[in-house]
This record gives C-alpha cells, structure tokens and sequence, in this order.
C-alpha cells in the first residue's frame, strides 16, 4: 500500500522539449486514473466504475487514485460512496431549468457553447505556444486575463457547486492525487491529503478549465493543461487502470507527448501494466461539445455501466 506523503508537489512535464526526469510518485499494486472530461465525462466515469462493481471487480480500492478534472470529482465520489449509490443518483437527479447564465464551466444558456468556445480559445493557444510548458503559461495568462476582468466571485460561487458534489468535505485516508496548473507560472501542481488544502479546493482548481480558481494568493487552472490523465504519475505501480472519456486524443501536437499513448508507453517503460477503458463509439456523440450538458449525464453513465459490466471478467485477471 503506497502511503507516501505526496502535499502539494511541482510536478515536471515529460514533453518532448521538457525532458527532466519525472517525479517518481510512489510504489504500490494498484493504480486507479480517472481523466477529464467535463460532466457527461464524469458521469461515464462513474458508470463504468459501477458496472465493474457491479459485476464483482471493486477498483475504488486501488492503492493510488489519480483525478484530473472531471475525473478528479470522481475520486473524491467513489471515496465517499459506493459506486452503486454514485451511479443511482446520476440516473435519479432532475437536471436543473437554465433560466439565465450560470457559473463556471456550466455558464450560459447553450450548454455545448461554452465548450466550443474554450476548445477554440485552446486551439489558438496552442498554435501559438513553442511547446507543452509554454502552452501552459500562456493558457495561465489568458486565465489571469478573465479573472482581472470578473468580479472576483466566481471561486466562491464555485466552490460551492463542487462541494455540493462530494459525498464527504474530507480528503480519503486512501492516497488520492488530484491534479492542476499554476495560473501564474504554468507549473503543474499536484494535490493530496498532506497538501493543506480543502478537498473541494483542490477539486475546483483541478475542474477550472476558464477562469482561475483562486486560492489565498495563489491562481489554478485545470489539472488536463498538463495531460488530460496524467496517468505517468502511477509511476511505480504495477498494474494502472486508465478510463478516459476523451479515448485518450489530444489537441497538442503528438511531439509534445501530451497524449495517453505516450503517458502508456512511460508507464510500460517502467514496468507497469496499462489497461484502458475508453468510451464506445456509439457512445462518442455524448463528449466533446456536450461535454457540460447535463441532460446527457444518465446516458453518459448508462454507457459506461454497459462497458463496464463487459469488461469486468477481462479485467479481472489483471486487477486481482
């Protein structure tokens, strides 16, 4: 069991023009990444863990948890419930009347709208960006930009969604890495238990793909600037399980190493086994642009309870 104090840790970047050893995270069995993908992301994430349960495999008890945005709120749910009550109120909750704009990243009437307009913002940013570290500070700076803009109170108005969605306020006693970037200088940061920091803090910096989520003094973006699973920091364990709901693409140039692919091909390097759940191609049409429609998120968690329960017996060998 990895019980390894991780606290709030700069973690380097394995970009192809970033080429310093990467922070060895720990050594245990079992490693669990959960990756981003807005809220129908979260919701398939959720599924897919239930169907497993479901169907005899738990992996909520993994020796290492890793979250990265959407996925970092599902780390913080399966350590505070059972999938089986997770999935139930997916499938049970009403989705909410969009009577005018809302906060964060489930602002405005459209729910698709504000994610194509972030994925363009991205777009530009990359185009720009001399690789994966200078990608990061710009996308910091234009975060900065917005927040100079605002009124200062979406953090607060944030941070009480995204309590609003955690079982339990308190960090597991399990080792759970939620994951982010520094607004102000692009370094990736990691979160745990011993890092000082609130829980749903950690979790709504992880989840701030817009504006910045303020902390004290300090400003964080998303944990998916750095890569979208963050997988290569189950460094160490022998058998990691990635789900994710983005089937593992990126935006950035296959260079830089940002994609799942890469992340697997480090993990193997160092003698972990790598299995992956993406979602099925039937199922495709419920990410990307509807990402933060929260009408799609019992179908999102239906389709991944289907797969899950699939997958259960072959993965059974390699979890167990």
């Amino acid at each position: 069991m990895n019980t390894t104090p991780f606290s709030t840790l700069n973690v380097t970047s394995t970009s192809a023009s970033d080429r310093a050893p990467l922070l060895l995270m720990g050594h245990g069995e079992r490693a669990l990444v959960l990756g981003g993908g807005g809220s129908t992301g979260n919701a398939w994430l959720i599924g897919v863990v239930a169907g497993l349960f479901g169907a005899g495999l738990d992996v909520t008890t993994a020796d290492l948890t890793i979250g990265t945005s959407a996925g970092s709120t599902a780390a913080a749910q399966i350590a505070g419930a059972t999938p089986t009550e997770l999935l139930a109120a997916i499938l049970s909750a009403v989705p909410p009347q969009r009577t005018g704009p809302l906060v964060g990243s489930d602002r405005g009437r459209n729910p698709g709208r504000p994610v194509v307009d972030q994925l363009e913002r991205m777009s530009r940013i990359i185009a720009s960006a001399e690789d994966a570290v200078d990608m990061r500070r710009r996308m910091g700076a234009a975060a900065l930009d917005l927040d100079a803009a605002s009124d200062g109170s979406w953090s607060t108005q944030w941070r009480t969604i995204v309590g609003s969605r955690l079982p339990s306020q308190s960090w597991p006693q399990r080792t759970v890495l939620i994951t982010a970037v520094d607004a102000r200088t692009g370094e990736p940061v990691v979160f745990d238990r011993q890092s000082g920091v609130e829980l749903a803090d950690a979790i709504a910096a992880s989840c701030s793909s817009g504006l910045p989520y303020r902390m004290g003094d300090n400003r964080y973006i998303d944990g998916g600037y750095r890569r979208n699973e963050n997988a290569d920091l189950a460094a160490g364990h022998a058998r990691v399980l990635v789900l994710s709901p983005f089937g593992g693409r990126t935006l950035h140039p296959l260079d830089w190493g940002m994609q799942l692919a890469a992340q697997v091909d480090e993990l193997r390097a160092g003698g972990s086994r790598v299995e992956t759940i993406f979602p099925d191609s039937n199922a495709e049409h419920l990410f990307g642009a509807n990402a933060m429609d929260l009408s799609m998120r019992p179908a999102a968690a239906r389709a991944g309870h289907e797969q899950g329960r699939a997958l259960a017996e072959q993965l059974a060998e390699f979890w167990c």
